[in-house]
């Protein structure tokens, strides 16, 4: 049987300060707004759609579940691949994200470097193999 999972279509961001995250997404990604209303901005990575919501819509989203907050602790890594690390990660520098590690060569042979956006989310890129 072939997996139903073949790619991730969009991943929804919780996020407490919608303005500050946009603009952090627009100018470290240096990506476009590809949807905007008041409560979300969405950015595309390729084939695959970052929604930004604001926290006070998640709710609705995962009820009954409760959405965690962002002093919780991470919650999620998203990876990025690029074809090289450290010049990615001096560009992530110029347009102001800090980063948490990295760049690095991790034990299982790929090089990365970690950086969160303003609502706590962690990203990484890795290289590309």
């Amino acid at each position: 049987m072939e997996s139903w999972a073949s790619a991730i279509s969009t991943i929804t961001l919780f996020v407490e300060d919608l303005p500050t995250a946009k603009e952090f997404y627009r100018d470290v990604f240096q990506l476009p707004v590809h949807f905007e209303d008041p409560d979300s901005v969405v950015f595309q990575i390729g084939s695959t759609l970052v929604n930004l919501l604001a926290s006070a819509e998640a709710t609705e989203l995962v009820a009954p579940a409760t959405p965690g907050g962002p002093g919780s602790g991470p919650r999620s890594v998203m990876t990025v691949g690029v074809s090289d690390v450290d010049a990615v990660a001096a560009e992530l520098l110029a347009h102001g994200a800090a980063l948490l590690n990295g760049p690095m060569d991790r034990p299982w042979g790929v090089r990365t470097a970690s950086f969160r956006d303003p609502a706590g989310h962690i990203w990484e890129i890795a290289a590309v193999r």
